[in-house]
Formats: structure tokens, sequence, C-alpha cells
């Protein structure tokens, strides 16, 4: 095996190549500030005003990050997020901003409501034998207005990721009768119930005030339920499944992605708070660790890759051309 690791023979032999175009960027939006605000478990990055999100992703356009995917904080929550579906709502504004800035960028949104509810849950919640929790079906339909009002200010692809049953179909069915036929889902198909989402939730401002989400997330020891929520998303009509999140889940991702379909994978922000702080306290070499974990989602299967190193890898990449 030596014969064939001489480093002027490596790049000709190299089986996975991390790309740019591999690369989406998550992009935090606040209806309530007027200047970036940085997020303090998430080093590097921020919250960003919505008349300023667009020029923020024109530098990551230019910098080589060809989509974003929004996630949106709004100036006012209530029991039923009516917020995330409104016309003038704050990724609906920041889609139209971005989109007639940068129409080649490929702009993504998060489906779900957890930014937009006063307790913090992906739905609507009502009252079980255990007590109040996340009422899968009544839900169904507000994420079927809220993706139908991201698809009208012109998102590229819209991303449901509150793990209810039946999600993909009742947005396919929404967005088809309003003619966005040719709008694609990339589903948040197999997303783990991880303790590894801590820093989004101080970024998007989501924490729940009571529970947990395991009645609608998947336990991190299920590997067949795991396989199975992607199996019936694709079933339903998911153009593109997700793992989430990634790197500790590289098996159920190389499973994933042989069901055929177009697969991504989250590296989640807690996966990147690790690594930032160890970086920053000299354990490990940042740069080293974050292009290796990336590599090793993609050889796992991930055709793209959601991380908060899009910006920062794109011009590691380009630097090592």
């Amino acid at each position: 095996m030596r014969r064939i690791r001489r480093r002027i023979i490596q790049p000709l032999l190299r089986e996975t190549e991390l790309r740019k175009t591999d690369l989406v960027m998550p992009v935090f939006v606040d209806e309530s500030i007027s200047r970036p605000l940085p997020i303090p478990s998430m080093p590097g990055q921020f919250r960003h005003p919505v008349d300023g999100v667009a020029g923020y992703c024109e530098r990551l356009y230019n910098a080589g990050v060809g989509a974003v995917i929004l996630f949106g904080i709004p100036a006012r929550k209530d029991g039923e997020a009516t917020e995330a579906y409104a016309a003038d709502g704050v990724v609906q504004r920041a889609v139209r901003s971005i989109k007639e800035r940068l129409e080649q960028m490929v702009v993504i949104t998060d489906v779900c409501a957890c930014e937009y509810t006063d307790h913090g849950h992906c739905g609507i919640i009502g009252e079980t034998a255990d007590g109040p929790d996340l009422q899968n079906d009544p839900s169904l339909e507000l994420m079927a207005r809220i993706a139908v009002s991201h698809a009208e200010s012109g998102a590229d692809i819209v991303a449901p990721s509150c793990m209810l049953d039946g999600m993909v179909k009742a947005i396919r069915e929404a967005l088809d009768a309003t003619g966005h036929q040719d709008l694609p889902i990339m589903s948040y198909s197999t997303k783990f119930a991880s303790a590894l989402y801590g820093p989004f939730r101080d970024a998007a401002d989501s924490g729940f005030s009571f529970g947990d989400r395991t009645t609608y997330q998947i336990n991190p020891g299920n590997a067949r339920e795991a396989i199975m929520e992607s199996e019936l998303d694709a079933a339903e009509g998911a153009d593109i499944l997700m793992v989430k999140p990634a790197g500790i889940y590289l098996d159920i991702l190389a499973s994933v992605a042989e069901l055929g379909l177009p697969v991504a994978a989250y590296q989640v922000s807690g996966e990147y708070a690790m690594i930032k702080a160890a970086g920053e306290r000299g354990w490990l070499d940042e740069r080293a660790v974050a292009l290796e974990s990336l590599t090793a989602i993609k050889r796992a299967g991930a055709d793209l890759i959601v991380t908060y190193f899009a910006e920062d890898a794109v011009g590691w990449l380009h630097e090592e051309q």
C-alpha cells in the first residue's frame, strides 16, 4: 500500500473530495435587531437583521457559498406560531430581500414552529394522557401554511424540520394545490433527539418551556426507526432526505444514502461549538479537524452538508487548490 501513498500520487487516488458546492450555510435572521448580534455559544456566528441579511448572503456568495438555509427569530411569539406564515414575517421578508439581490443563490427555508411559539415546541400543543405535548395531526396544517408562505416569498427549497408524521405529504399537497409543483422538499427525515442542539436553541431562541422532544424526534439508539423515518418521507414525496446530527450518526447517514434519493447532513451547532472551543484552546487544529469532519460526512454518503463552517471551509478549500 505504501507505493500509492507518495505525496505526488495521493491526489490522483483520492476517493472522497469535499467541494464548495457541497456546503450550505445556516443563517439566523432576527426581526428585532438592527445590527449583527454575536451568538456566544457559537463563536464566529451571528444573528442578522432583516435589512442586512442580503448583504451578508452576498458576502457568502462572493466567497463561494452558493446556498443558505434560513432560520427566523420573530419579534412576537404565540401559542399557534402565527408569525411563521405571515406574509410579512421575518423569513418571508428575508427570502425576498436575498432573491432580489442574489438571484443565483439557493435559498432554503426551515419549515418549523419552534422559533415562533411561546412554548418552544414544533407545532400545536394539546393535552395528552401524559400531560401537554405536541399534537401531530393538528400541526400538519400549520406546516403546510408555513411552507406555502415561504414558496410564495421565493424560496428555492423548503425544509420541514418538525419531524411530524405525514409532514411531507401535507406540504407536498399544499404546494401542488397552490401552483408550486416544482418546488423541492428537503425533509429533516431522520432527526434525532440529540443533546447537540443546545447552542442552536440559544441562536434561534427556540428552547422549549416544558417537557422534551422525544415524542417526535428519534431516540439516539434507534437505528431501524431512523431508517424507517426516511423511508416514509421518501414515500410521501420528499426530494431530498436529511440526517441530523451528522458527525456521530455516520452509520445512519450511510444507510439513508442507500435509499437512492439525494441526502443532506446537518453538522449541528454542538458539533461546531466543540471543534471551535477545542481550537480556541489550542487542543486541536480547528481547520484540519473541521475539514476532516466534513470530508467524513461526505464519505458516508452526504450530497449536501449544512454546516456553520461553510464560509471558512470554502476559503480553506480555495487555498488548497
